[in-house]
């Protein structure tokens, strides 16, 4: 969750530590600092809490300057957010920096503690600072003290060191958390510039040449030569890959939030991640996944954290509508702590944009050699899940810097629904025309999607009435429940109002107690098999006074107690994909009531977009 850039450069890097760290702060972070090793003083360090700009102020009043530096934005775990616990965290001779959890830093801590070693910060990542220095001063060099403090630590980390007496040196290594390497161009000496990144869009303004570290992996860094040594201590070679630079701009253009962009921007991904799932002029589905039998399966597993959690339960409906399949959807952070029975020919759907999410790779991983296929659906493709899965499917979404996730979560929802046709197709549950008809609902997504944006100014003003709300529910029946509780998760998300999702057939068993005039209660009822149910719903909440928000593509005309809805009317709405336009106007709805209330959109208190830690 905590965002790490390091370089090791032939000029000052303060200015790119810093431009490294802004595009770092999608991840969400609540402390920020950088170590320099400066020719005059040796390695100084500048930290303060808060955002990006306390630090820059700081380093204004404070100036320093070197070639050699690393930097952080600290999302808390152990120890408020102060400027205390804002890292590089320093040690004698040793500077680190660190993403993820030292399981048993207490223990090593008080360890530390009766040898008489004093701590100056509250947090885990101390520990690794102290331990280092100690084993420094014992005897060893840089790098045999790194991987002895590494072979004591329990939990997860991506690290990067620098070290007082080592200018030209930087040791860094993962376990559990990304960390990627860049390699700059090379000098008429020989030498390049490198980098230390926990992604690759934090490298992106310094090198398009990035290698991934892999689980164990440890690597010694200098501008002459890097060596990578893996989990068993033995040297070895970690692909370069060329990333293209169109692929990591990160700019708002003409919004005002990254959010607004990437909702606006939905269209186009989902017309991108189209191409490789829908033959729009033969009027059939693409083959997917090569090399896998999706006839033979006879169980999905579905698994992921928060937003892609809630695609997993859409994937539920289409799964078990169009492979006739049994499904089975779990939350990642409880996956492991499970004995489930397995055939051995399931086919497991992991879910994550990032593909870093730690507990959604942690269940991967735990599923190894257990079924059949474990598969990916992610944003970035070069992940650690991707890495580690089976099979991949790529949504194809380009940057999501908003924390909030809106055009990956449709980019998942298209993704699931393409792959459960695709399985419907191969176990024959599919012909010919029912193929050509969804490929043909697919392929109106975009269109679709651009519809409903049009409908902004509407959803703007319904916003007006919600921020005044300190509760909202949201209710939806069949395919649409999910997007019912995706709907109150990005309400809590980003405007902070307490917004509960369930289905509407549940209205009675609870939820209805909280209903009066000052909650809305937004229901989702797009025209299908069920729509007179979840309308029937909607006029019981009426009845008791409460404030009803509609959202369909059917007219209300003429239904008994519905002349007191407000009624958000969409574009029709083939049942197939409703999901993603219901999903959109969630999103607008969110976005234009958190920025009523003033809330800082992109960064919600509290929230990090890339949850690397358990």
């Amino acid at each position: 969750m905590c965002g790490i850039v390091g370089i090791l450069g032939a000029a000052d890097v303060v200015d790119r530590l810093m431009d490294g760290l802004s595009r770092l702060e999608y991840r969400g972070y609540d402390s920020a600092g950088i170590a320099v090793m400066t020719p005059e003083a040796g390695l100084q360090t500048r930290r303060a809490s808060g955002k990006l700009s306390s630090l820059r102020g700081l380093l204004n009043d404070h100036r320093i300057a070197g070639t050699a530096g690393i930097g952080h934005t600290r999302w808390a775990t152990h120890g408020a957010p102060t400027q205390r616990n804002a890292h590089p965290h320093r040690a004698g001779p040793v500077t680190v920096v660190h993403n993820g959890i030292i399981e048993n830093y207490a223990e090593l801590r008080g360890d530390l503690q009766q040898r008489g070693v004093r701590f100056t910060s509250d947090t885990d990542t101390e520990v690794v600072a102290q331990l280092c220095a100690e084993t420094l001063d014992q005897g060893g060099d840089p790098i045999e003290a790194v991987a002895e403090t590494l072979e004591r630590l329990s939990g997860a980390y991506a690290l990067a060191f620098l070290f007082e007496d080592q200018p030209e040196l930087m040791i860094a290594a993962r376990r559990g958390s990304p960390l990627a390497l860049g390699y700059g161009d090379a000098a008429p000496d020989g030498t390049c510039e490198m980098f230390v990144g926990s992604d690759a869009l934090a490298l992106a303004p310094f090198t398009q040449n990035v290698c991934f570290l892999e689980e164990g992996d440890l690597a010694v860094i200098t501008r002459r030569r890097t060596v990578i040594r893996d989990r068993d201590g033995q040297e070895v070679v970690r692909a370069v890959q060329t990333l293209p630079e169109e692929d990591w701009r990160v700019e708002k253009g003409p919004f005002r939030h990254f959010m607004a962009k990437e909702i606006h921007e939905q269209p186009e991904s989902l017309s991108r991640a189209l191409t490789q799932f829908a033959d729009h002029h033969a009027g059939g589905l693409r083959p997917i996944l090569s090399g896998i039998d999706l006839a033979s399966v006879d169980r999905v597993i579905l698994v992921a954290c928060g937003t892609s959690h809630y695609a997993c339960l859409s994937g539920k409906y289409w799964l078990e509508q169009f492979a006739g399949l049994p499904v089975e959807v779990d939350i990642a952070s409880e996956y492991r702590y499970r004995q489930p029975a397995f055939s051995g020919r399931e086919l497991a759907v992991f879910v994550s944009q990032s593909g870093e999410t730690a507990d959604t790779l942690a269940a991967m991983s735990h599923l190894r050699g257990r079924v059949a296929t474990r598969l990916a659906v992610v944003n970035v493709p070069t992940s650690s899940m991707a890495r580690e899965a089976d099979g991949m499917l790529e949504i194809l979404a380009g940057p999501e810097i908003g924390v909030a996730s809106t055009k990956a979560f449709t980019g998942q929802l298209l993704a699931l629904a393409a792959l459960a046709m695709a399985m419907g197709k191969a176990r024959g549950r599919i012909c010919a025309e029912a193929e050509r008809a969804l490929v043909t609902e697919l392929s109106a997504l975009p269109r679709l999607v651009r519809d409903v944006l049009e409908l902004e100014p509407v959803i703007a003003r319904q916003a007006e009435a919600t921020a005044k709300a300190s509760t909202a529910l949201f209710l939806g029946r069949g395919p649409s429940y999910p997007i019912a509780l995706e709907g109150a998760l990005k309400m809590k998300e980003v405007s902070y109002i307490t917004a509960e999702g369930y289905p509407a057939g549940e209205l009675k068993h609870g939820p209805i107690a909280q209903v009066d005039k000052d909650v809305p209660v937004v229901v989702l009822a797009p025209r299908d098999a069920l729509f007179d149910k979840t309308l029937t719903n909607a006029e019981e909440v009426a009845a008791r006074g409460g404030r009803v928000v509609i959202v369909s593509d059917a007219a209300l005309d003429g239904r008994q107690g519905a002349s007191g809805f407000d009624h958000i009317r969409l574009p029709d709405l083939p049942p197939s994909v409703a999901p993603v336009g219901l999903a959109v106007v969630m999103q607008l709805l969110a976005y234009h009531v958190a920025v009523c209330k003033g809330t800082d959109v992109d960064q919600p208190r509290n929230l990090a977009k890339s949850v690397t830690v358990e």
